[in-house]
């Protein structure tokens, strides 16, 4: 009789953070899990698009798993394999963002993805800097800065806008950046800037979607996917405002239902 275990650990994009990180990180949360004999592992990891990050993420867990038929994808491809579709589109918006796109017979784009200090545009990340950059120019042209900047001086703990500046150069993760982008929804009725923020992400994250579409002339849906899209509805709306013609639905079950169902076909192939 098998039994479902679950653990959670701190980010580990096989891209971007040191190989060292990384790789202590999916080692300790594997051992978390106790002593384990999976048939078949299918891991969903940020950065597995580069080939380099992919290979030495493989190479770890069949390691750490040496009985297993292991298979290293994408995560947004978790996202389609988790809503039941082998072709569609995953637009994923969460600390990060990326849309991913798969067709019928395996051809795949991506659009975004590139990390929180170049690109994730309407992710988290991309909406707390966006903010924090509204708050200085509106401090440094002599204004208020409105809802939105004393919502951000109290999150940061910070005395003035200088100060805020100072405090998020200190944070070094990008989760801690993203959990900063709860204040732009939390001042949206108060502060035209925000709405406007969370607009512009809404345009953004649909164009990530639609150049996947584009590329590939797929006809699926866009499966709409990530903790900040499916738990701020202002920016689900704003997603959806900016796709008119395009069928989006949202992911009714766990990304990691999608890891289960690639390593079920894993022993099937």
């Amino acid at each position: 009789m098998s039994s479902a275990r679950d653990v959670e650990g701190p980010g580990a994009n096989v891209a971007t953070l040191d190989p060292v990180v990384a790789d202590d990180r999916i080692t300790q949360l594997v051992a978390r899990l106790g002593v384990i004999h999976p048939a078949a592992c299918c891991a969903g990891a940020a950065g597995a698009e580069v080939a380099q990050g992919r290979a030495r993420l493989d190479a770890l867990l069949r390691r750490l798993l040496p009985d297993s038929i292991v298979s290293v994808v994408h995560d947004a491809r978790l996202v389609l394999a988790a809503a039941g579709l082998e072709s569609g589109v995953a637009l994923i918006a969460g600390t990060g963002s990326v849309a991913y796109g798969r067709t019928q017979d395996g051809r795949e784009a991506q659009r975004g993805g590139w990390g929180w200090m170049i690109g994730d545009e309407g992710s988290g990340v991309w909406i707390t800097r966006e903010a924090a950059r509204l708050v200085m120019a509106r401090h440094e042209t002599g204004e208020g800065v409105g809802a939105l900047g004393e919502a951000f001086l109290r999150a940061s703990g910070a005395a003035d806008a200088r100060t805020m500046v100072l405090e998020l150069h200190a944070l070094h993760e990008p989760g801690q950046w993203a959990a900063l982008a709860t204040r732009v929804f939390d001042t949206a009725e108060a502060d035209a800037g925000s709405r406007e923020i969370i607009s512009r992400a809404g345009v953004e994250l649909a164009r990530l979607a639609v150049e996947v579409q584009s590329a590939l002339s797929v006809t699926g849906p866009v499966v709409l996917a990530g903790g900040l899209m499916l738990n701020e509805p202002r920016l689900e709306e704003a997603v959806r405002k900016s796709l008119p013609h395009i069928r989006c639905v949202r992911l009714e079950q766990l990304p990691v239902e999608g890891a289960v169902r690639l390593a079920e076909e894993l022993l099937r192939a």
